[in-house]
């Protein structure tokens, strides 16, 4: 087996870096503008006087328009192009910011805004399939788990969003995030290319056959609790440190940022290691650490230190969980990878706009979040559930045992 660095080597060489690097670059900005309103939600519930299943409503829009936007931009780079779909979805997300800097005085015009934070969420299958497209079959785990890790943006986003909205007022972050969607805009122009692999468009029904099939619900239901877990829980995670444990608003910001950066950066790992190990082999992990560690949450609500230990630990197989669905993706569609990524992405995120909402309404009306983390734990144990049985055929099909890649 080839070295670590010579393999590294050799994947950078298989395909277009520079496209790849600009595709992460990309995703990472969305995601960061994406959880905006989580990351400065003490700001805002303070501003409002939000209660917790209000909050929880706030919280949950941006993922829910994000999931629901993510097909109309898939459909919408089919004819014009990832890397043109790319720049008209940053133009669209600069004019959001504006309006969030100028016009957001209200709660209704802050769900408004939430909605249009959603056009940030969109990002995810263009990134992954723009970022992917020009590498071999053996190498798109590792290429999509490179660009997933620009997940990172939302760890970016906790750690300055709360320090600017107390030195600028939150509205003022808005604006911020307005010019700073100029730099990857023109990284993408100066250093992207479209990838070959696409030569027809697809059709409406190529779009949505996998959710036809059983393996395609499969993998969108398992992808609403690592994916879905890892957005939600980041969104959700701000106002739980500043109202549980009553850090400050900065401080809640940057113990989020250390989950988050904890998620992106093992995403990468996940699509590597599941190269090699079989992304069903991690996926189990992966859905046995998720399910103990939120009922541990739940369990040490009143130990600050346990409970980032317990968090860290989380998006840690949250992040090497996202990597290792994607590792399957291509195996089982190879053909049309893009299509169903993209449908099985907007489907998985649907997944975390639950999350706030479960925390907000166990708080309000059990005075205690516990139930919200029993409830996404028991998603997660269900989820294993379904691996397991549906793992039997896949490695009678189209993977090899543990869900590693067929050689040729």
């Amino acid at each position: 087996m080839a070295t670590q660095p010579s393999y590294f080597r050799s994947f950078l060489k298989a395909g277009h870096a520079p496209t790849l690097g600009a595709a992460f670059f990309y995703f990472a900005f969305s995601c960061a503008i994406w959880v905006l309103n989580g990351t400065m939600a003490p700001f805002i519930t303070e501003a409002y006087k939000l209660s917790p299943a209000e909050k929880g409503v706030m919280l949950s829009i941006p993922i829910f328009a994000g999931a629901l936007m993510r097909f109309p931009l898939g459909i919408l780079a089919q004819y014009i192009g990832r890397k043109n779909a790319t720049l008209v979805e940053m133009g669209g997300i600069a004019i959001a910011m504006l309006f969030g800097y100028f016009y957001v005085q209200s709660f209704n015009e802050l769900l408004a805004m939430g909605v249009l934070l959603g056009i940030a969420g969109a990002s995810f299958g263009v990134a992954l399939s723009l970022g992917s497209g020009s590498f071999p079959p053996r190498y798109k785990g590792l290429a999509m788990g490179i660009v997933g890790a620009g997940n990172v943006g939302t760890a970016v986003s906790a750690l300055l969003a709360p320090p600017l909205a107390q030195a600028f007022g939150w509205q003022t972050v808005y604006g911020f995030a307005a010019i700073g969607i100029l730099l990857p805009m023109a990284v993408m122009v100066l250093f992207a290319k479209e990838p070959p692999d696409l030569d027809k468009h697809a059709s409406f029904k190529e779009h949505i056959a996998c959710l036809f099939e059983k393996d395609g619900w499969a993998f969108s239901l398992i992808y609403a609790v690592t994916f879905g877990g890892f957005i939600g829980l980041t969104t959700f995670l701000p106002s739980y440190f500043y109202d549980q444990f009553g850090v400050s608003k900065v401080q809640a910001g940057q113990l989020t940022m250390l989950a988050a950066f904890m998620g992106a950066a093992l995403r990468v790992f996940g699509g590597w290691i599941s190269d090699h190990w079989g992304g069903v082999n991690t996926l189990t992990g992966v859905l046995l650490v998720v399910s103990a560690t939120l009922v541990l949450c739940g369990l040490a609500e009143n130990s600050l230190p346990i409970t980032v230990l317990l968090f860290l630990v989380c998006f840690a197989a949250l992040g090497a969980g996202n990597g290792a669905l994607f590792q399957l993706v291509p195996l089982r569609w190879p053909l049309s990878t893009a299509v169903a990524g993209s449908m099985i992405g907007e489907i998985g995120a649907l997944g975390g706009g639950l999350i706030p909402n479960a925390m907000g309404l166990s708080k309000q009306h059990a005075g205690s979040y516990i139930w919200g983390f029993v409830g996404f734990a028991a998603c997660a144990a269900a989820m294993l559930v379904l691996l397991r049985v549906m793992q039997i055929r896949w490695t009678r099909t189209w993977a090899e045992k543990g869900g590693r890649a067929r050689s040729a």
